[in-house]
């Protein structure tokens, strides 16, 4: 089992920046495909960027692609969300997430793909 804690959250400007974190702790030593989630009140859970264990393939959603940037450290375990140019519409709780693989160079973007989840950082952007 992987335990996952994000940090980095915060009330942002629209137009401003933040940098989440996720560290990760237990059975990290096999491979983990991560991905990161947001979910605003009355929504669901929605897929926002993900990143193969090797690093070299990442997925982003539509509403985010060259804004957000999901990056990944492998000896501190940890893997980032760069999120530049916010808007109101990214307000919500993001919620990083991990699930073991095979593959060096597979990410997933279907929520139920992943079996360990953080307990959220709150990102709000105001206008």
């Amino acid at each position: 089992q992987v335990q996952l804690v994000e940090s980095g959250g915060g009330l942002v400007q629209v137009g401003g920046s933040l940098r989440l974190s996720c560290a990760a702790s237990g059975r990290t030593s096999s491979t983990l495909v991560m991905g990161w989630f947001r979910q605003a009140p009355g929504k669901e859970r929605e897929f926002v960027a993900a990143i193969s264990w090797s690093g070299g393939r990442t997925g982003y959603a539509d509403s985010v692609k060259g804004r957000f940037t999901i990056s990944r450290d492998n000896i501190k375990n940890t893997v980032y969300l760069q999120m530049n140019n916010l808007e109101p519409e990214d307000t919500a709780v993001y919620y990083c997430a991990a699930t073991f693989t095979s593959y060096r160079s597979i990410y997933y973007t279907e929520n139920e793909k992943y079996e360990s989840w953080g307990q959220g950082t709150q990102v709000t952007v105001s206008s």
